[in-house]
């Protein structure tokens, strides 16, 4: 076998199919590919380099002669499939929120923590996509200097909330400028009891509320820097926003750091010579991140770098980042291309 078997779960959808943009861009060797998904969505055709690959319905037979599932699906899909997969010899990279925090799956970036896929049993857990922007810009920085604390204000697309959110946006704002009615039925939690438009209007809540008041977003964003930084002592605090912006997350970013050898010129030094970083802060000029430039890219871009005024070893970033690429379908395809680095693209017997 010259290259890898290769599954996509849940083709077609809004990450699924820049899964594919991202392994025909690859360096990883592949043998054949086959695209799966819902029994509805079965019997469309899509493309891989130009060849037409038909969408068959996921069941556990899919998998046979598997060597690599990249999942993007839906937790419940992952659940069902996922382990059918792993038995069948195949790794799987999961894109889902399914097994995020099971201490026996790692929770993996690979500019941030590589390492951890030597662990892995046959499942790898890609990060949610705000957490995934923001671990790039910090792991850098908590390497030279230490991280103490870390307070984030998301300002998260639609497009992480799939294609009916994008198109429940277009619709609504069509409404709005004709002066009708804006019908919202997705956003900001699909599964709960109220909707609101996006359109012109910012919305504090992304998932649903937990006991404690945060949103199940601002959840993860917690406990999963903690996790994929090995460090339970950070302190995170997230508030997550969606706005209305089709692709390409942005975040206010304030750290606090151990070292008091800081400097606003050291962390950008640092930062423009980060994996998957590209620094683009020059404020006498105004060029900072910004949405829609980052769209369509695989990096991580951040800015606007300033100490704090009121605290030291205190500093503020903004951090953008496609959610669809690095965010979801590019991080997953690059754990993909470390496992096969490091030769661990194999379920360990």
């Amino acid at each position: 076998m010259d290259g890898y078997r290769v599954a996509v779960v849940g083709a077609t959808g809004a990450v699924g199919t820049r899964m594919i943009q991202m392994l025909e861009e690859t360096s990883l060797p592949i043998d054949s590919i086959k695209y799966l998904a819902s029994k509805r969505s079965a019997g469309q055709v899509l493309k891989f380099k130009g060849q037409d690959v038909t969408v068959e319905e996921t069941t556990p037979d899919s998998f046979e002669n598997v060597d690599l599932a990249l999942f993007s699906a839906g937790g419940g899909v992952s659940k069902k499939f996922a382990p059918e997969a792993i038995k069948r010899g195949a790794v799987v990279v999961d894109n889902t929120s399914a097994f995020r925090m099971d201490p026996d799956v790692p929770l993996v970036v690979p500019e941030v923590n590589e390492q951890a896929l030597y662990e892995h049993k046959g499942l790898i857990a890609n990060p949610n996509c705000s957490t995934i922007q923001m671990v790039v810009a910090l792991e850098p920085i908590r390497k030279n200097y230490g991280l103490k604390k870390v307070v984030v204000t998301t300002m998260q697309a639609v497009s992480g909330a799939g294609n009916l959110a994008i198109q429940e946006l277009k619709d609504e704002t069509q409404a709005y400028l004709d002066g009708e009615e804006m019908q919202a039925g997705i956003l900001p939690a699909s599964g709960d009891k109220k909707h609101y438009p996006i359109a012109f209007n910012p919305l504090p809540q992304i998932d649903v509320f937990e006991d404690t008041g945060y949103t199940h977003e601002e959840w993860k964003m917690i406990h999963e820097t903690k996790k994929i930084m090995s460090d339970q002592d950070i302190q995170v605090t997230a508030t997550c926003v969606r706005v209305p912006v089709v692709v390409s997350h942005s975040e206010s970013v304030w750290f606090e750091i151990e070292s008091h050898d800081a400097s606003v010129k050291k962390i950008q030094n640092i930062l423009s010579d980060a994996p998957g970083v590209v620094l683009q802060d020059d404020p006498e000029h105004q060029i900072y991140p910004q949405a829609i430039n980052a769209t369509g890219k695989k990096d991580t871009f951040v800015g606007r770098v300033r100490a704090d005024l009121e605290q030291n070893n205190a500093f503020q970033l903004w951090v953008v980042s496609d959610n669809l690429l690095k965010g979801a379908a590019w991080n997953s395809v690059q754990i993909a291309e470390k496992l096969h680095e490091l030769d661990l693209l194999r379920v360990p017997k």
